[in-house]
């Protein structure tokens, strides 16, 4: 019989701003006997085309984490309690070789995965999605679902030649059969692209979009319908990059585009995400140099408690 899940640190009998941070104060991995659900950072930020920093990310999260709390009411669950979740601190990646970066991420998050652990990732920059990608399909023996919170596509083919960067993990990852192209879209998309190529290229590669305009003219409601709709009974991997928010809610990114969603939005649309099977999540591109006043490691420790509430559900 497997034990009961170990919980957070209680807040209550020991400060939340005392000891080493893990996220939300969970145990590590190295604590308990087994794991469903395994936080990891990925501290790479190699493969960034404009301000760096995200290497940065994962301590900055794990920090901000502090105050979650571990009854989730908008979800009506206790995720730690249901479920074991631990912090597997980090997988340490080659900063000055993305080919290796892209190679240890993806054994280590292997070997986490081995005995059917699900992984919250918290980046690095949006480059890490790859590797973790080809651990989600190949774990379920077919290609997932991407669900991919954005303001920027991240499909196109390279940048000074690189095929593997942070705006290219998901061309990559439907030209290696790892999504389902009838059932993957972005969510949040916003801003000017290099033309309409770039749409028709993305809807090749299996991607519908819900954009941040059609969210407001359409609704929230709407759009989690459409959402459902496209995603239906598939394994779904959900992968968020921290600048689908507006940056009146996450200033500390990389590449901030205006118009974006507001946190009370994404955190609805993750919510939602409870009526499905998710296999992975990854939070990514939160750059501390940019924040102020930890608004968007906030919104980022929120994004991860809400996926790890949904998948309790």
């Amino acid at each position: 019989m497997s034990p009961d899940p170990i919980g957070p640190v209680d807040a209550s009998t020991r400060p939340r701003f005392a000891d080493i941070a893990t996220f939300a104060r969970l145990p590590r991995l190295d604590q308990v006997e087994r794991a469903d659900i395994a936080v990891v950072g990925v501290p790479f930020d190699s493969g960034v085309s404009y301000r760096p920093g995200a290497r940065f990310g994962p301590a900055h999260v794990r920090e901000a984490s502090r105050l979650l709390r571990p009854y989730n009411p908008a979800q009506d669950v206790h995720p730690f309690a249901v479920q074991q979740v631990v912090d597997a601190g980090d997988i340490a990646a080659n900063p000055f070789d993305i080919t290796e970066a892209v190679a240890a991420i993806e054994a280590a998050a292997r070997d986490l995965t081995e005995s059917g652990t699900r992984l919250v990732t918290i980046g690095g920059d949006h480059t890490i999605a790859l590797p973790l990608l080809r651990v989600a399909a190949e774990r379920e023996g077919c290609p997932v679902a991407v669900v991919h919170f954005d303001a920027h596509l991240d499909t196109w083919d390279t940048y000074f030649g690189a095929p593997v960067t942070h705006g290219t993990p998901f061309r990559r990852a439907s030209e290696e059969g790892l999504i389902d192209q009838e059932a993957s879209l972005h969510v949040g998309i916003r801003g000017p692209l290099y033309g309409k190529e770039d749409l028709r290229d993305d809807e090749r590669l299996g991607f519908a979009i819900i954009s941040s305009v059609e969210l407001e003219t359409e609704g929230l409601a709407r759009a989690i319908e459409r959402m459902h709709a496209r995603l239906g009974d598939c394994p779904v991997y959900v992968s968020i990059d921290i600048d689908v928010l507006d940056p009146a809610h996450a200033p500390g990114t990389g590449t901030p585009e205006a118009g974006g969603l507001t946190s009370r939005e994404l955190l609805a649309m993750l919510r939602a995400l409870g009526e499905h099977r998710i296999v992975g999540a990854d939070v990514v591109e939160v750059a501390p140099a940019y924040d102020h006043a930890q608004l968007t490691a906030v919104a980022a420790s929120h994004v991860a408690y809400e996926l790890i509430s949904a998948m309790a559900r």
